[in-house]
């Protein structure tokens, strides 16, 4: 059974998450810097079996697009050419930020690890996937 990435796609960087084989959670996997994206997955698909990328849809709270959606289009086109039989499937992501930040306050982590942003990129796409495959089970 392939395994499930999700991408949290940024300006500067970029949290991944992956699933376990069965689907059933999801792990935080690395922050890369954006311009590594595309040859960190390349090198990782090498080693574990990965049937699905979900990619993180930056909506305002009214659902508008927001300003990095342009960026993420961008980044969605590059990735259907170095994966071009791997779907991808758009997933909201308006509060993935909110309930990582959230997340970590409730873990009682101090305000300096709160402010590692490759640490928040990292869990936000971790809250993502695993919100994914929750409404998957539905």
């Amino acid at each position: 059974m392939g395994r499930i990435i999700a991408i949290d796609y940024g300006k500067k960087r970029t949290g991944l998450a992956v699933s376990d084989p069965l689907k059933i959670i999801a792990g935080g996997l690395k922050t890369v810097p954006s311009h590594e994206v595309i040859s960190f997955l390349k090198q990782y698909t090498k080693e574990n079996v990965v049937e699905l990328f979900i990619l993180g849809e930056s909506r305002q709270m009214n659902y508008s697009l927001s300003e990095n959606m342009q960026r993420v289009e961008i980044f969605k086109k590059e990735l259907q050419k170095a994966f071009p039989a791997m779907p991808i499937q758009m997933v909201d992501e308006r509060f993935t930020s909110v309930l990582a930040h959230q997340t970590m306050i409730d873990a009682g982590l101090k305000k300096t690890k709160r402010q590692d942003k490759a640490l928040v990129d990292e869990l936000s796409a971790t809250i993502l996937l695993q919100t994914y495959l929750e409404s998957t089970r539905k």
